[in-house]
């Protein structure tokens, strides 16, 4: 099973297919307000018509009112619902798509209450989305106990090879990266974007 790669923070339809072209899964639309990152309606109609049919879309709320959540979830399709608050387990429970549960860091506790996520582990302290390195292995236990994890925070191409090798004999499900292929906020380079898959590709095949 390859790594699944996460491009998030696209903000821009030529986004879309950049991260197509290099084989990326999946795609993060944002709807957290105050993010540099976050969409507006139309924009993301734009993006997730660009990305049907050719790779998972992927909503990211931030302790969004239902509400709120019912508004976007209307009108944007998506494939998947990314989580990435104080959400509790009855609040992504509602979700009728699959999930993803953001935690700070590799939180045990905190992964017993989510068993029906994936969960991206980020910054244990400085939370998710701001693109701080933090000590991946640490999430090699909970991938060990059978969670479905994607490692988060600080990612380019130059680490993420080391992060997946260091969680241990199994590979996380996923990676997610968002500053780390940028030209500038909100705009991803597409020789990042290669470089990054290129990574993950010769980590995922070393021998464990």
């Amino acid at each position: 099973m390859n790594v699944r790669v996460k491009i998030c923070g696209i903000t821009h339809p030529d986004d879309v297919q950049a991260a197509i072209d290099v084989g990326a899964d999946l795609i993060g639309l944002n709807f957290v307000p105050g993010s540099p990152r976050c969409l507006q309606i139309a924009d993301a109609e734009r993006i997730a018509t660009r990305a049907e049919g050719q790779i998972e879309r992927v909503a990211v709320f931030r302790d969004a009112e239902p509400r709120e959540l019912e508004r976007v979830l209307r009108r944007i399709e998506v494939e998947r619902v990314q989580m990435h608050g104080d959400e509790s387990p009855e609040d992504v429970e509602w979700i009728e798509l699959p999930t993803i549960k953001a935690l700070r860091g590799a939180d045990e506790a905190a992964a017993e209450r989510y068993l029906g996520s994936v969960l991206l582990l980020d910054h244990p302290t400085h939370g998710g989305g701001q693109g701080q390195v933090w000590n991946w292995a640490d999430a090699g236990v909970l991938i060990a106990h059978g969670y479905d994890v994607i490692l988060a925070g600080g990612l380019d191409a130059d680490n993420v090879g080391q992060a997946i090798e260091g969680v241990g004999d199994v590979l996380p499900w996923g990676v997610d990266v968002a500053t780390g292929v940028e030209s500038e906020p909100g705009r991803k380079d597409p020789a990042k974007l290669r470089a990054f898959l290129e990574a993950v590709r010769r980590a995922e095949g070393k021998e464990r």
